[in-house]
């Protein structure tokens, strides 16, 4: 069985002279499709080949809708606390520690006003990477806050969602900030300012069922997973195959809780020409 011996040696690398490919340097979407990440970042985090929306932060949203990324950060300071003693396989209070150290951030919102078009707009963009994106009081907290900093300014606000639903560890804590945000928000309504939401994926739980679909206008990118339960507790509970597709942003459109769907390159301008038209401003030139 000589056929499977090699004959010759060939040229061989010494294991410890071996290099890795520095990680990084490309991006594989979900189809299978591979990016060079520097082309990726000049496309707004977007896949040019399938479109794909990688999740991104409030520090990249932000970039997108201020004019030359010039904000001022409302509440940057806003933190949780662990009123309940919370501890389940690791403390409220450890997770939390290690969430600030890995995203460097307070808290899974951030909030900022400033110029998108030269206009004044108010902005709260979830982040998904500190614990899931999830809901507790500094959330709620934060976003009523600019809820009403909007509705004193009379200055319009766009909220957009990115959870994984209610901060478990913050129990009926969590949970109130449903109410509390929503109550807000009517407020705004009521003052004639307009709210956008945009739910960005996964928009999911007690962020679906308050904010996220409370907008005077609800919009997506495209492919974002939009529901409350997930698909496999839905199914369980139901007991029926769920149509193909199901809660993708495409399909929450078809069946009317969505507005338009926008992508990401497009979402400063179809914000800007939405508020031109309701508050009957002058057409944004950008």
């Amino acid at each position: 069985m000589d056929w499977f011996k090699r004959t010759t040696k060939g040229i061989q690398t010494r294991t410890e002279e071996k290099k890795d490919t520095p990680q990084g340097l490309w991006y594989k979407s979900p189809t299978g499709k591979i990016v060079d990440t520097d082309e990726l970042a000049k496309n707004f985090y977007v896949s040019p080949e399938d479109d794909y929306h990688v999740r991104v932060g409030s520090d990249i949203y932000f970039e997108i809708l201020f004019d030359n990324n010039k904000y001022k950060e409302l509440d940057p300071t806003l933190t949780s606390k662990d009123p309940l003693k919370f501890e389940d396989t690791k403390s409220y209070k450890t997770r939390l520690q290690a969430a600030k150290k890995k995203t460097h951030l307070k808290d899974a919102v951030r909030t900022a006003v400033g110029n998108s078009n030269g206009n004044p707009l108010v902005v709260a963009c979830m982040d998904f990477g500190f614990i899931g994106g999830s809901m507790g009081s500094v959330v709620g907290e934060k976003i009523f806050r600019a809820a009403d900093h909007a509705l004193k300014n009379k200055i319009p606000l766009l909220v957009i969602s990115k959870s994984g639903g209610a901060r478990m560890m913050e129990a009926a804590l969590s949970l109130m900030q449903m109410a509390k945000t929503s109550a807000k928000l009517a407020q705004l309504a009521d003052a004639g300012i307009p709210y956008i939401s945009l739910c960005t994926d996964p928009t999911t739980g007690g962020t679906t069922a308050s904010f996220a679909m409370l907008g005077d206008i609800n919009i997506a990118e495209p492919g974002a997973l939009i529901g409350f339960a997930g698909p496999r507790v839905v199914k369980d509970t139901t007991g029926q195959d769920l149509p193909d597709g199901f809660q993708t942003a495409e399909f929450v459109l078809e069946h009317g809780f969505l507005d338009f769907i926008t992508h990401r390159k497009e979402l400063k301008k179809k914000v800007n020409l939405y508020l031109d038209l309701v508050l009957n401003r002058a057409l944004s030139q950008s």
